[in-house]
């Protein structure tokens, strides 16, 4: 019951979100470059999958951050990184065809077959709160990479906690 109370929490929370990823005036009172501007120039000049590319690529844009971090031996998407899997779920949305692949990774504790369990966990969490939001199951793939592809390799807590992460990889960066 938990997963689903916090699905339909997300839910209710993604209108206000995505209202706040509005572009915002510049210090001189200019608005800046909007989403959509990038979008279109990117469109111009190539795909939907390029304009997706140049959106993400830009820090200021909600969804340029792509990993989720979650807590030892856990796969529940924490409070913190709700807004980030709905600013997704927004991007998604606006390029119907995209898909996106989702890494789910564990840290090097545990046996390896527990790993790539815990991994897929995550990774499938992420792409159940997409599917919750509205984006097709079929457009988002989840893999584990267990230990494999840590981002830290040192043996600490702040190491371990780099590497428990789901990353979302759109088309045309797999």
């Amino acid at each position: 019951m938990g997963l689903h109370l916090r699905q339909w929490m997300v839910v209710m929370v993604a209108p206000a979100v995505l209202a706040a990823c509005s572009s915002t005036p510049t210090e001189e009172g200019n608005v800046g470059v909007s989403d959509r501007d990038v979008a279109a120039s990117a469109v111009a000049s190539g795909s939907p999958s390029e304009a997706l590319l140049a959106e993400i690529k830009n820090p200021a844009h909600p969804a340029h951050q792509r990993s989720i971090y979650f807590d030892f031996d856990r796969y529940e998407i924490k409070p913190e990184y709700q807004s980030l899997v709905v600013a997704h779920a927004q991007l998604m949305q606006k390029y119907p065809t995209v898909k996106v692949l989702i890494q789910g990774n564990a840290d090097e504790r545990g046996s390896r077959e527990y790993n790539l369990a815990l991994g897929q966990k995550r990774a499938e969490a992420v792409k159940q709160a997409l599917s919750a939001l509205g984006v097709a199951a079929e457009r988002i793939e989840a893999v584990s990479l267990g230990e494999e592809k840590p981002v830290c390799t040192e043996r600490n807590e702040s190491c371990y906690a780099q590497n428990r992460r789901a990353d979302i990889l759109y088309e045309g960066e797999f």
